[in-house]
């Protein structure tokens, strides 16, 4: 049997979270088409008969330009050190950039860890001339020699051909999780994550990145959960947007949120949202590590 820690790594918006859970066939980690959705490294778990893929999902890597922009960088590479193997998951419908470059030499190359190459949205071109010349561009950053598999990460295309690679290069070994576990977080930080993806999908400009969720509170009973959270913004403008007219977009927001719980918990949810102004808390050491975002080796 086989078993092994898997490390997604990648620029952002290239399909690593919409990857894994594709291959885990639900959904444990928030996609959306904006920079800096994954903000955190998230395990999740396949368990099959052959035997136990332990996949760490990561921030995209970029350029940080603030605290919180240097935690992305470091929860992305923090995650390759101890894996056994790193799926680096590019955009196929471009060719490699100056971001990919960056993480083949300064991440991947010293780290000495199996690579495979996988590339994503190559069905956004028809052209092959084009496919392979992306092809070559991102073998050129490694070996030509290096393993390359084309998947769609929203289709599942090629999945099986991914995952049978990945168990050939991991190591023999008995199972880290019982079978029925498909990750490690629990419900605050699941419900942190939702109610983030819902304020993602609803609004437009700096919002999204300006933005952080805390779970105050989060009483279970048999029938119903009761979480009360708090939506956190850097200026007071942020803050009606996010209110909306009437509250309009933060009742959109909760009931968005509040349907989503409902399925994973299968019980009512009452969620209760605030919206508070922390100024410039992307900046701030000990307001991020209020937040939750510092380093789960600390």
């Amino acid at each position: 049997m086989k078993c092994g820690f898997v490390t997604i790594l990648g620029r952002p918006n290239v399909g690593k979270s919409t990857l894994l859970n594709q291959i885990l066939g639900q959904k444990i980690v928030i996609t959306t088409d904006k920079a800096q959705t994954t903000r955190k490294r998230i395990k999740g778990i396949l368990t099959e008969d052959r035997g136990q893929i332990i996949f760490i999902d990561t921030p995209g890597v970029h350029r940080p330009l603030n605290k919180l922009g240097e935690f992305l960088l470091d929860e992305a590479k923090v995650a390759v050190p101890d894996a056994d193997l790193v799926l680096f998951l590019v955009d196929g419908s471009e060719s490699a950039g100056k971001g990919d470059r960056w993480i083949a030499e300064n991440i991947l190359k010293n780290a000495k860890i199996p690579v495979i190459l996988v590339m994503n949205k190559l069905d956004k071109i028809k052209n092959m001339q084009k496919i392979e010349e992306n092809m070559m561009s991102y073998k050129m950053l490694f070996d030509e020699n290096i393993p390359l598999i084309r998947i769609s990460a929203k289709t599942g295309r090629n999945k099986d051909t991914l995952l049978s690679n990945i168990y050939k290069k991991l190591p023999e070994g008995e199972l880290l999780y019982p079978e029925d576990i498909v990750t490690e977080e629990n419900m605050r930080s699941v419900t942190e994550e939702i109610i983030r993806e819902k304020v993602l999908t609803n609004t437009e400009d700096e919002i999204p990145h300006s933005v952080a969720i805390k779970v105050e509170k989060y009483e279970e009973t048999e029938d119903i959960d009761r979480i009360y959270a708090i939506i956190y913004c850097e200026q007071k403008s942020q803050k009606g947007i996010l209110i909306g007219k009437g509250g309009a977009l933060l009742k959109k927001i909760g009931t968005e949120a509040r349907l989503e719980l409902e399925k994973i918990v299968d019980k009512k949810v009452y969620l209760n949202l605030e919206v508070k102004v922390e100024k410039d808390w992307r900046k701030k050491d000990n307001i991020l590590k209020n937040f939750g975002y510092k380093s789960k080796d600390q």
